[in-house]
């Protein structure tokens, strides 16, 4: 299918969008010009950020900064028109650290999510089952009106296969039983991980730690997605995970939807 024919949605945790613009995020836009982009872990506010260039671009932003100077955040750049954007899910507990974003396209609700990490000794894991909860809760109530796309980085490898040593990280956060639990609701929910509709092998990571060379010996974990409501996964023809991409420690997840007839 001709690229004219798609709109092609990105996702990236960026771990810094002020230092990954100097490692490649730019040229990576202005190179691919995807239709919608979804920023995790931004770690600005947008006033801190040289964006005018975007703008040139013909992109619409969205921001959804933590309350915290420089911690967590979101950000969604798109150039199909906005009807409605929101931030965060209405829960007040959850809301502070701008994790999430809602934009409503004529066909579809993306919401980009950057769900928290359990941390190490698993801290924040008690925190995160609620999270998990919370958030399923507010994506099922928006896919009753519309198909739901949600995306980013959701800090769990869901099956063994998504990490490159599940063995030795089963009660690590990031592949706890109770994550994993989680995810598996997110698919009795009706929702489908698009990258294993198109690529159901082994090695194929989106996050690698800065320690040890593993990037370059692909030693790595899939932890970025794009999970697509049932029902609307007729209409996505490609997904894949982009380990060339470099500019942060997570590399981008894509993917193409074929564009309705009466929208060309």
């Amino acid at each position: 299918m001709n690229r004219k024919d798609t709109l092609r949605l990105v996702s990236w945790n960026v771990n810094g969008i002020r230092a990954a613009l100097g490692k490649g995020l730019r040229e990576y836009v202005e190179s691919e010009l995807p239709d919608m982009i979804c920023f995790q872990e931004t770690k600005a506010e947008p006033d801190q950020v040289d964006t005018d260039w975007v703008d040139d671009l013909g992109y619409t932003q969205v921001w959804n900064a933590a309350q915290k100077r420089g911690y967590s955040g979101t950000s969604i750049w798109s150039k199909l028109p906005i009807k409605k954007q929101h931030l965060g899910i209405g829960v007040d507990e959850h809301d502070s650290e701008g994790r999430v974003i809602t934009v409503t396209t004529d066909d579809f609700h993306l919401v980009n999510v950057y769900t928290p990490n359990s941390q190490r000794e698993l801290a924040r894991l008690d925190y995160r089952q609620q999270w998990d909860i919370d958030f399923l809760d507010y994506v099922r109530k928006l896919n009753r009106r519309k198909p739901v796309i949600f995306c980013g980085d959701l800090n769990c490898s869901h099956q063994e296969i998504d990490l490159a040593n599940p063995k030795s990280n089963r009660k690590n956060a990031g592949f706890t039983d109770q994550e994993r639990a989680a995810v598996d609701q997110i698919v009795s929910a009706g929702f489908v991980d698009s990258f294993r509709q198109f690529e159901t092998g082994p090695g194929h990571y989106s996050w690698w730690t800065y320690r040890g060379g593993a990037r370059e010996r692909n030693v790595g974990w899939r932890l970025d997605y794009f999970w697509v409501a049932k029902r609307f996964m007729d209409r996505v023809v490609d997904a894949r995970i982009r380990p060339d991409i470099m500019g942060s420690d997570h590399c981008p997840v894509e993917i193409d939807i074929a564009i309705k007839q009466s929208q060309t």
